[in-house]
């Protein structure tokens, strides 16, 4: 069973990093931080590479904010370094709940646990 693991993370990457990314992180990455959810922050030493390895699934809506900007260079330090000052009515960050059990339902639809309210605003179309 062991080399089908390995066989596999050879050619996935949505279950973690692969060979050949550990293989280049192990080579070239420098270790810039971590995040509250365990994801960890690499550059390379020129620092025209910037990537993360997940801790868990690989999701992309699980990158928070500062280190999202630090990623894709809005701004050039690292949250480790220069941590964002967040204002009082910010919300904390949430992963994307698409497709589970905790999405966005809005008000009539048929994934609400219950019964959709009795519009009057509305009738159904029937032929003559």
């Amino acid at each position: 069973m062991g080399l089908l693991k390995t066989i596999k993370r050879v050619f996935t990457w949505w279950d973690g990093q692969t060979i050949n990314t550990q293989f280049f992180t192990w080579r070239k990455g420098v270790k810039v931080g971590s995040d509250a959810e365990g994801n960890v922050y690499y550059r390379d030493r020129s620092d025209k590479k910037r990537w993360v390895i997940f801790n868990g699934e690989v999701e992309g809506s699980r990158v928070s904010p500062d280190w999202h900007g630090w990623l894709h260079r809005t701004w050039d330090k690292a949250p480790t370094e220069a941590p964002l000052t967040h204002k009082s009515w910010e919300k904390p960050h949430q992963e994307n709940l698409t497709g589970t059990a905790l999405a966005y339902a809005p008000t009539g639809s048929i994934r609400r646990t219950n019964a959709p309210a009795d519009r009057s605003d509305y009738e159904a179309w029937s032929p003559e």
